[in-house]
């Protein structure tokens, strides 16, 4: 006779029950999901259709393979045990419901049996054991370890507290069909069995009646279904609605480049940014409803971690506590800003992307957060007060810091710096010097130094003088759309006529915005970070370093490396100029923020700590005499806190360019 059970054996002929019961659990997700899908419905139009090949393979690494979960070992393992087995008894289940509704009756065709049963029942007891591991490791994370990032909330707990019902149930189940029914008659099967044949040989230890046995089978069953259905029914009320959403928002994510902003049509638009819910994307409102509270983003956040009112969890939790319940008309009556999400809350953000990097479902947290700056500057006239110097220093004298443009050229004298010209343009770069490598004092230095590497090495480049003006990075992620696109606009316009192909930039956020978002505005150009040019320039070119070792940490700019990737070019530059480089431990896609992107730089920190001290003390960690970072806000804002912590006596910030250009010898 071939391995085999007979499905609801011992529980009568009650699938027809079962399935009329099921209705209930179906109707309760099928309305909770409609209800979600309506608020979604009042957000403005999203394509997330592009890029097809891309967002597959991301819901299949990180919404079915969990790769982004398993970023942390605790709670990765955790979530990874309780997912993989549950959707292993859930794919268990499906092939029982196959063949005793379709297969069998329609066919007469018996796939559960014989050998493939046997391992089918291996492979249940296996994944099933370790889903009760990943609940109790998720019960003890919660009961005792209570790690701050977590919320207290009874449904959570109460959640986990079901999914140990369901299963512990299921096992029992099996041992008191393996006691009554297998052992006495099929023995070699139930060794397939391996968790029911442990606990049918308990039962079977402490003499339970076959009668008992029988009886507390039925209960058990019972109790597994209620258990499951009542498990099924409030998936969309609670945080199990990630069970869609957080699979769904894997292949949601954000079209490339990484970082990219949104452009306001200025001309025709009747408002700018986001001033209520309607005016959100859906995507935006879809992923209030994949949050899980897990965290991540909290954790990695430079402006919480230093103590400001910004908790990138709380902020998207917030905005779903608010969402209206009704339709359109009731969400136009909503302002968000001052409401919902305090000012000091949205003024504290960087926009390093530390919380988007943390989260394992691609929460888009830091575009929500501009476009309620972009209502906030273009229509309210509202944002911190010193910020009124910066835009209109912007827009008066084309950079933050309110230097004439006379002036923009001062450092070149004495140094016979190439002016950006046609005979330039076919094989040679545009030096983009930036705001401030222009005008600040320290900054400057770069300047100079990577305008001697270029000359050593032969790269035909050239500067614009006192034709450049700012990027306009600053204004845009400040939400000051409006002086952004001016200066986008008419940098795009001299690039052309002075026939730009190639550029160079010593800022990474002016490298972003040309290479990543000027292409919006028809501004299509290559656009290479100083560090992979001196890269290229040491590896192929006779540039020659000193040869003495010196120890150094490195600071990966959030803008070089969260936005854009490269974290590999400013490594080798390092190792190849001798440098021997003490990783800090927040590096490469988790760096901590220098605290002044997303226009802090010009921002006082009237709040906790200083986010530039955290880092810096950081580095210190590291026991070198040198941090080097290859940013120029970076440079300000970790030598400021270098300074203001009384640590210039123990580490120096360098910029990669001035620290290399030092090692160069001289003939």
């Amino acid at each position: 006779m071939e391995a085999t059970r007979t499905f609801f054996w011992n529980v009568g002929d009650v699938r027809i029950a079962i399935y009329i019961l099921a209705i209930i659990p179906i109707a309760f997700i099928v309305y909770g999901i409609y209800k979600r899908y309506l608020l979604w419905k009042q957000g403005a139009e999203d394509n997330r259709t592009s890029h097809l090949p891309l967002r597959i393979l991301s819901f299949i690494k990180n919404g079915l393979l969990q790769k982004r979960i398993f970023q942390e070992a605790y709670p990765g393992i955790m979530h990874g045990l309780i997912f993989f087995g549950f959707g292993i008894l859930f794919i268990g289940t499906t092939l029982i419901a196959l063949q005793e509704d379709v297969t069998l009756p329609l066919f007469h065709w018996e796939y559960l049996k014989g050998t493939f049963y046997l391992y089918y029942s291996l492979i249940l007891d296996i994944f099933g054991i370790l889903a009760i591991v990943g609940t109790l490791m998720a019960l003890y994370r919660r009961l005792v370890l209570k790690p701050e990032r977590l919320d207290r909330r009874w449904d959570d707990n109460l959640v986990l507290y079901l999914l140990l019902v369901i299963l512990v149930t299921g096992f029992l189940v099996e041992g008191f069909r393996i006691h009554a029914n297998e052992l006495p008659a099929h023995p070699e099967w139930s060794r397939w069995s391996p968790i029911g044949l442990a606990l049918a040989s308990v039962f079977k230890g402490i003499t339970i009646n076959p009668k008992i046995s029988l009886n507390l089978h039925r209960f058990f069953w019972w109790l597994h279904i209620i258990a499951a259905f009542t498990f099924l029914a409030i998936i969309p009320y609670t945080k199990l609605i990630h069970i869609f959403t957080g699979s769904i928002d894997t292949f949601l994510r954000p079209d490339p480049p990484t970082g990219r902003l949104v452009p306001i049509d200025i001309e025709n638009s009747e408002t700018f940014g986001v001033e209520k819910y309607s005016e959100f994307t859906w995507k935006h409102l879809f992923d209030l409803d994949a949050c899980v509270r897990c965290g991540r983003c909290q954790d990695v956040c430079p402006a919480h971690l230093s103590g400001k009112p910004l908790s990138p969890k709380k902020f998207i939790q917030d905005l779903r506590a608010g969402l209206p319940q009704g339709l359109k008309d009731e969400a136009e009556t909503t302002p968000l800003v001052g409401t919902i999400i305090d000012e000091e809350v949205l003024w504290a953000c960087t926009t390093c992307r530390a919380c988007e990097e943390a989260c394992p479902l691609f929460i888009e947290h830091v575009p929500k957060n501009i476009e309620l700056r972009r209502y906030q500057v273009l229509v309210q006239t509202r944002f911190p007060s010193e910020l009124r110097t910066t835009f209109r220093n912007l827009e008066r004298y084309k950079n933050p810091w309110g230097v004439p443009k006379s002036q923009r050229d001062e450092w070149t004298q004495g140094l016979d710096v190439p002016i950006f010209s046609a005979d330039i343009s076919e094989k040679g770069y545009l030096l983009w010097i930036g705001c401030a490598c222009s005008v600040d004092e320290n900054n400057i230095k770069t300047a100079i130094a990577m305008v001697k590497l270029l000359k050593a090495a032969g790269v035909p480049f050239g500067i614009l003088g006192k034709q450049e003006g700012c990027c306009g990075e600053p204004a845009r992620r400040l939400g000051n759309e409006y002086v952004f696109q001016l200066e986008a606009e008419q940098n795009i316009e001299l690039f052309n006529e002075l026939g730009v192909k190639r550029i160079i930039t010593l800022c990474p956020h002016g490298y972003h915005v040309f290479k990543n978002e000027y292409p919006d505005f028809g501004g299509h150009f290559e656009v290479y970070h100083y560090t992979e040019i001196i890269q290229e320039i040491m590896d192929q070119l006779p540039l020659y370093t000193a040869p003495t070792s010196q120890p150094v940490t490195y600071h990966d700019p959030c803008y070089l490396g969260r936005y854009n990737g490269i974290y590999e070019a400013p490594r080798k530059v390092i190792q190849k100029a001798g440098g021997t480089l003490s990783e800090m431990a927040h590096h490469r896609e988790r760096s901590l923020c220098c605290g002044g992107g997303g226009g802090h730089i010009w921002m006082e920190e009237q709040m906790g700590q200083r986010i530039s001290h955290l880092r810096i003390e950081e580095a210190v960690l590291c026991s070198c005499p040198i941090v080097l970072t290859a940013c120029p806000h970076c440079m300000t804002m970790l030598t400021d806190g270098a300074k203001e912590r009384e640590l210039s006596d123990k580490i120096e910030v360098v910029d990669i360019a001035q620290w290399l250009e030092s090692r160069v010898k001289r003939d």
